[in-house]
């Protein structure tokens, strides 16, 4: 089992910016690969980003390239999200969760194993 925390959302200006962190507990944290999921209102969830256990490989939505920076720091077991250039259309709550195929990055949200309780982001425009 593995349990993991998000924190660090809120209400920000448009053009601000944010940076989510996601503690996890449990079992080893960097056997598994990280992400970052999104859901807004009316949408599906989806993968934001997400980074391997080693952090050599990434993976960013289109939406959200050159804006967001993922990172981990297996020391501490903790993943975090950096958002830059917030849009209004960024708004949603943002969800870290944990896949087991720790070399790999799946974008499917039922491909992940464990999940936390989500952080609400909210960008006024």
């Amino acid at each position: 089992q593995v349990q993991l925390v998000e924190s660090g959302g809120g209400l920000v200006q448009a053009g601000g910016s944010l940076r989510l962190s996601c503690a996890a507990s449990g079992r080893t944290f960097s056997d598994y690969t990280m992400g970052w999921f999104r859901q807004a209102p009316g949408k599906e969830r989806e993968l934001v980003a997400a980074l391997t256990w080693s952090g050599r490989s990434s993976y960013y939505a289109d939406s959200v390239k050159g804006r967001f920076t993922i990172s981990r720091d297996n020391a501490k077991n903790t993943v975090y999200l950096q958002m830059n250039s917030l849009k209004a259309e960024d708004t949603a709550v943002y969800y870290c969760a944990a896949d087991r195929t720790q070399y790999l990055i799946r974008r499917t949200p039922a491909q992940y194993n464990y999940w936390g309780q989500g952080t609400q982001v909210t960008v006024s425009s």
